[in-house]
Parts: structure tokens; C-alpha cells; sequence
């Protein structure tokens, strides 16, 4: 019977639980998708329990109908503007001239060591590179001699109470968290290649609350970060400038919507409708795109100062990775490289099974990111499930060879 793994992608914006199996080689294969427009989260946290309850619930049985099956673990995403991120490292002796799993699981408890405010729990802890004797650059450091084994880490935590209340929707659906998963990690999963994160790439994810982003070279993570602007706030621009309803102006948005003036044509012309009674109006599409540029090159600066700040901007040689709902707007990678002054490419999904035509979209990415970070964790629970059962096979055998 082949596994299965669950996903629930709980967005500002939307709520997407998927179901998937891995067949023998390991792919994943989408069985059941289930999307509902999010109720009761703001800016990526739990503001009305119930109401987000019920949309977790309505999302996860039109995942499991199409599936046809029951869902009672999941691994969930998690951002938001409480998420903090900063990296650490250890150091410890090795205990034998060869690195064990032993001494790997110490020295980065080692690194973990750190004092961090009572409020945040540690989310993920990511090793970035091992050094072993001065030697860096170390990636599998199990098997090799040495006598100091040292790693850098980096290390993501979240507010508790934004933790427990994702936790307490999802419990009361009946499900079990596997593991809350930082956002644009698990897009990051989905979208960027090796080759990216080895030269270096910045993924930028602008979802519905937040935008999130998380830098990678060398092949490991180096830094995260949230900006509390995103799609939402040029939907309500929209509804703002053009007096529409915010349903309307994100209709609007999706269809219309153009974040580089310059790429409109003077002439061409959209309905808006009005408020109540009001008869809908026509007007220009670059009118439309006035107010968008604005907050979307507001968007890309705030995102510009962090990385800058984080010192590893000269490294992203690769550019800039857009995800999330509103990375396909047009004129994105155009305004993208006129303010980062990088390349900049709109990251989909790299998902080719069932659904594929819907789901290889980049509004899509967290949701198939998580499925991937199962198949992952997967795969490792297996590996030691194989490495307990030949050890005890080994004690057996000695067992009855000295008659214990």
C-alpha cells in the first residue's frame, strides 16, 4: 500500500489541504485537494479560532473526499510577522576518531545553547555547513576522522501563542500536527533547484498577509525574514483608489492588475463595479496600475533593505525567486530587477503528477513544499527504522553466540 502524506497550507488569504501517496520511486502523486477562501487569520496569525476551525475543517473534507480516505496527520505551514530567524554554532570533542550520529545530534544541541525570549519556541533548527579540525565547507560529516567537530546552524523560531492556536484549529478538525513548517521553507522546497542554492538565490513568497523570504548559499539556508506587507494590501489599495468593493478589487486584481505602468496600453479600458446601487464604470488599465506600482515597489524595497542588512546580498548570484499568489502579476519581474538590480524569475512548483495543470502554480508552492518536507522526513524516519532493526539484529546475533 503506498503512503500518504498530508499537507495544510493555512494563509492569510486561503486555506489548501492536500493529500498525496509516493509511489515506488518515491514521487509524489496528489490524490485530494481541498481550497477554501481563509476565514479569522490576519497577517498570517489566528485571529478568530472558530471561524478559522471551520475553514480548516472545509478545506480538509473536500481534500479527503477526493482522496477518498481519512486524514489524521498533516504537516502545516507556519509564518507570520512574530517568526524570528538568527544562526548560531557548536563545538564539541568527538568521542571516537570518527563522527557518529551521536556526535552530530550534540554538537548541534550544542549550537542550540542559545537564550531566547520566552515567548518564541524554536521552530527548525537547520545545519548550514560542519567543520571538522578546522576543516569547513563539511556537508555529510558522518564516517570522517577527526578529533573537534563544529557546525554552523540556522535557527527559526515563532511566538508560542501564534504556535498553539495553528495547533488548536487544526486539533480540533480531528487531525494531528506532524510538524509546523516555516512557510518559505517548504516553498523554497518546491521551487528552487540546487544550482540556485548553491550560487546563491533570495525566494521572495508574497502571500495574502505577509511576504516571507529566505536566502540560501553554498546549498544552505542563511537567512529568513517577513515583511507584514503582501497581496492584501494591494487588494485594499485597489478597493481604496477605485471605491469597489474589496471582493470586487480582488477580482479586479487577478485579472487586470499590472505591476509596471509602463507595460499598459493607454487606450485599453476595464469596468469597475461600484459600491451598492451604483451603476459599474469604465476607466483606464494604467490607472489601475498606478496604484498597484506603488505598493508593490514599496513591497520589493522593504524586502531590498532586509537583505541588504542581512550582509548576504553581493552572494545571490543567482537573483531573486518570486512565489506566492501574487508573484504572477504581470510587470512583477520587470519592477523585481529594477529594484533589486538582479535577475528575478517567477518560481512555480516543480510538481508534475496529478493535478498538475492546477497545482504548478505559485500560489501552490508552500502547499506542495510541504508534501515534499514529508516525503523528506519520510525517508528519514525509514533510514533509522533500518539502522535499529540491523543493530538489533547484531545484539541478537551476539546474544546467541555467548548463550545470554
Amino acid at each position: 500500500m503506498s503512503e500518504l502524506i498530508a499537507a495544510l497550507d493555512i494563509g492569510t488569504s486561503k486555506v489548501v489541504a492536500l493529500v498525496a501517496e509516493l509511489d515506488a520511486e518515491q514521487k509524489i502523486n496528489v490524490i485530494g485537494f481541498g481550497e477554501q477562501p481563509s476565514l479569522g487569520l490576519r497577517k498570517g496569525m489566528v485571529v478568530d479560532i472558530d471561524a478559522t476551525t471551520n475553514t480548516v475543517a472545509a478545506a480538509v473534507r473536500e481534500a479527503a473526499a477526493m482522496a477518498n480516505c481519512k486524514i489524521s496527520n498533516v504537516y502545516v505551514g507556519i509564518a507570520g510577522a512574530h517568526i524570528r530567524s538568527l544562526n548560531s554554532s557548536g563545538m564539541v570533542a568527538m568521542k571516537d576518531s570518527e563522527v557518529t550520529e551521536a556526535d552530530m545530534e550534540r554538537v548541534i544541541e550544542t549550537a542550540k545553547a542559545i537564550a531566547i525570549p520566552n515567548d518564541q519556541v524554536v521552530l527548525h533548527t537547520l545545519p548550514q555547513e560542519y567543520i571538522i579540525d578546522g576543516q569547513e565547507g563539511v556537508r555529510r560529516p558522518l564516517g570522517m576522522s577527526g578529533r573537534r567537530l563544529e557546525v554552523k546552524v540556522h535557527i527559526v523560531t515563532g511566538a508560542v501563542s501564534a504556535a498553539e492556536n495553528i495547533e488548536k484549529c487544526v486539533r480540533r478538525c480531528g487531525l494531528n500536527v506532524q510538524e509546523l513548517v516555516l512557510q518559505p521553507l517548504a516553498s523554497a522546497a518546491a521551487c528552487l533547484t540546487r544550482d540556485e542554492m548553491e550560487i546563491g538565490v533570495g525566494l521572495v513568497d508574497i502571500g495574502g498577509g505577509t511576504t516571507d523570504f529566505a536566502l540560501f548559499t553554498g546549498g544552505a539556508i542563511r537567512h529568513t525574514g517577513v515583511i507584514p506587507v503582501a497581496g492584501d494590501q494591494i487588494t485594499n489599495d485597489i478597493a481604496m483608489a477605485l471605491r469597489t468593493p474589496s471582493k470586487e478589487a480582488a477580482d479586479i486584481k487577478h485579472r487586470y492588475a499590472c505591476a509596471l505602468t509602463k507595460l499598459v496600453e493607454p487606450e485599453e479600458l476595464i469596468e469597475v463595479p461600484s459600491v451598492a446601487d451604483r451603476p459599474a464604470k469604465s476607466m483606464p488599465r494604467h490607472m489601475l496600475a498606478e496604484v498597484v506600482e506603488p505598493r508593490v515597489e514599496e513591497l520589493f524595497q522593504l524586502v531590498h533593505e532586509q537583505i541588504k542588512r542581512s550582509g548576504f546580498e553581493p552572494l545571490l548570484r543567482s537573483g531573486i525567486a518570486l512565489t506566492g499568489g501574487s508573484a504572477m502579476l504581470p510587470g512583477m519581474v520587470e519592477l523585481g530587477e529594477e529594484v533589486f538590480h538582479m535577475p528575478v524569475r517567477v518560481a512555480v512548483p516543480d510538481y508534475r503528477g496529478p493535478l498538475k495543470d492546477v497545482l504548478a502554480a505559485p500560489k501552490y508552492a508552500t502547499a506542495i513544499g510541504l508534501l515534499m518536507h514529508g516525503r523528506d522526513q519520510l525517508a528519514k524516519q525509514a533510514v533509522l527504522r533500518r539502522r535499529e532493526s540491523a543493530a538489533a539484529g547484531m545484539f541478537a546475533k551476539l546474544r546467541d553466540a555467548f548463550g545470554l
